[in-house]
């Protein structure tokens, strides 16, 4: 594979054509984080909206217990439905058509990390607003700033449940047949800092949430608050260190587990995983660590060093193969077609495996290409591209597409079967099936 097809479908989303890429792939790529394209968010639910949307269909769930019930409900399920369409909808046009392709992918490979799901009335319409208020203000500058502002905002404390979490000895663990929950605790040391080897123990996972205690949503839903009746009392002694009772405990505990030698050791792992190969080179990894951790964890430095190194662009680099969102969006990009009937496209992508905010535990989407490869799941690729042709090979020249898009890494054998096609719809769908656009 050469440079610029590597920039465009394995960094990228796929670009329309390599010719504007061909002389200088990797500045193409650097330049993406000097101004990466903002997102606009306007008309979009705030965090707090959103939150608001979803307590009121938790409510209407709680008093619904007959048919009239389930009746009057209908119009709050629709509404928060279509929240979740709209963001959607949004951030998919935005990847569609944003000229810093490599930047974007940049931002939901860290939306990824940081993961947060759908998995109940109250977090239904957060995800996007976590996306667009927590990760992307933050992923272009210093990580433990991302950290904070993805773990304390309100869709990562009701998704990991520490909303609910009590002190044991607090006033309220005294009042109430409340107590701790552990579950952020253990991902922010597990997924988001440190890894599942990073040197922490059970002890430190207690620790870590008792000091986590009174982070807590507003009862009006207006955002993040810390409450001293819901946190417990003294000090904390995680990872041989030791914490203060109160709120400013959580700014030294993550400042230190993002200046943990762990940390940058597995950030640049899942970073390479993800842009490179699914085997991780340990040159590669130990270079990347090395500028996160030189930079005190700035991240534009990091990818930088991570796009700057000839590792990342060896051709001898086993690809990866695209997630179910990833095909659709580039099927868009490359076919420069805006992103307008969302909902058959969440369809389509939920089909394939992969329902939109819908990531199936807090680990997020898997990341390795066996994870995508099961028979069935590739079935559903050919009969999500048999649709996309049967609607668009007759707007789409696929012969174009392939020759303009993928160059002299266009496999003969791809080439010969587009050439030969009957119509422009099998043209279309021989492409989309392709190893080359299945691939990234």
């Amino acid at each position: 594979m050469h440079a610029a097809t590597i920039a465009s479908h394995r960094f990228g989303y796929s670009e329309p054509a390599l010719l504007p890429l061909r002389s200088d792939p990797q500045g193409w790529v650097q330049a993406q984080w000097a101004a990466p394209r903002p997102f606009d968010a306007a008309g979009l639910p705030t965090g707090p909206q959103a939150y608001a949307l979803g307590l009121d269909v938790l409510q209407k769930t709680l008093r619904a217990t007959d048919a009239q019930g389930d009746k009057a409900l209908e119009p709050a399920r629709r509404q928060l439905r279509q929240t979740n369409l709209d963001g959607l909808q949004r951030r998919w046009q935005h990847i569609v058509a944003t000229d810093t392709p490599v930047a974007e992918r940049w931002v939901q490979f860290w939306a990824n990390h940081f993961c947060v799901a759908a998995t109940r009335a109250t977090v239904a319409a957060l995800v996007w607003p976590h996306e667009h208020e927590a990760v992307r203000p933050h992923a272009f500058g210093r990580f433990v700033d991302l950290l904070r502002a993805a773990t304390l905002h309100p869709a990562m404390l009701l998704y990991l449940d520490n909303a609910q979490s009590v002190g044991p000895a607090s006033r309220a663990g005294q009042r109430r047949d409340r107590g701790l929950n552990e579950n952020l605790a253990r991902e922010l040391l597990e997924l988001h800092t440190l890894g599942v080897r990073g040197g922490y123990t059970q002890a430190d996972v207690t620790q870590t949430a008792r000091l986590l205690t009174g982070w807590t949503v507003r009862n009006d839903g207006t955002g993040t608050a810390f409450v001293p009746f819901l946190h417990e009392p003294g000090r904390k002694q995680v990872l041989g260190r030791s914490y203060p009772e109160g709120p400013e405990a959580i700014d030294l505990l993550l400042r230190d587990l993002a200046m943990h030698p762990s940390c940058a050791a597995h950030l640049a792992t899942k970073l390479v995983r993800h842009f490179v190969t699914d085997e991780p080179p340990a040159a590669l990894v130990e270079a990347v660590a090395a500028r996160f951790r030189a930079t005190d964890g700035d991240l534009r430095a990091t990818a930088q060093a991570l796009f700057g190194h000839p590792l990342t662009w060896s051709p001898d680099n086993p690809p990866k193969y695209k997630r179910p969102e990833e095909l659709v969006i580039s099927a868009h990009r490359a076919g420069r077609l805006p992103v307008l009937a969302v909902e058959p496209l969440a369809g389509a992508v939920q089909a394939m495996g992969q329902p939109p905010a819908r990531a199936p535990s807090p680990q997020g989407w898997p990341d390795r290409t066996d994870d995508w490869l099961s028979p069935d799941a590739v079935y559903k690729r050919v009969q999500w591209a048999e649709r996309f042709a049967a609607t668009l090979g007759r707007q789409l020249d696929a012969r174009t597409l392939a020759r303009e898009g993928f160059g002299e890494d266009l496999g003969d054998n791809t080439r010969q079967q587009i050439e030969r096609a009957a119509s422009g719809v099998q043209a279309l769908a021989l492409w989309l099936v392709s190893p080359e656009f299945q691939r990234r």
